[in-house]
């Protein structure tokens, strides 16, 4: 059995009693929040959220690409979020890459280039990145000024989250 045959079963199982089918569509705090993909983050956990509370934007990185802002655009303009999160982690995977050693590698293993992706988003600097993923989403000229916007560095160790000053 391969694991995509376990979170079916355990889907089955979920759907005998699912009971959020009432959820609205606009999350319930008022909440978007982009953040990276790392299995070791659960949110709702760590944040003290429910299902419906919050639009959840994951990628590697948590980085403010091209589609996380149409996600964020999306989420305040129709679902009427007012207040945005950055949260990016310590033990980061991107953090330090070197791009062009994993294009290499890619090329190697695959015999092919690709264009896509253009960029990994690779960073050196923790807090700086979280910086930019900030400034990029406060710079967009379609989500107005008054948006809340903070940026977070998630604690894989200790849980903990601290804000990062602008």
């Amino acid at each position: 059995m391969t694991v995509t045959d376990d979170v079916l079963q355990a889907n089955q199982r979920y759907a005998q009693t699912f009971d959020l089918a009432g959820l609205p569509r606009p999350p319930a705090r008022k909440l978007a929040i982009v953040t990276c993909m790392d299995a070791r983050m659960v949110l709702e956990r760590m944040l003290g959220l429910k299902a419906g509370d919050a639009n959840i934007i994951r990628n590697a990185g948590g980085i403010v690409t091209e589609d996380v802002l149409r996600s964020l655009i999306i989420s305040h303009e129709l679902l009427g979020t007012e207040e945005f999160l950055v949260i990016n982690h310590t033990d980061c995977g991107l953090q330090n890459l070197a791009e062009n050693e994993l294009r290499a590698r890619l090329r190697a293993r695959t015999g092919r280039e690709a264009e896509q992706p253009g960029h990994f988003h690779a960073f050196a600097d923790l807090q700086e990145n979280v910086r930019e993923q900030v400034r990029r989403v406060r710079s967009h000229p379609w989500l107005p000024e008054q948006i809340s916007v903070r940026g977070f560095v998630y604690d894989v160790k200790t849980g903990r989250l601290r804000e990062v000053a602008a």
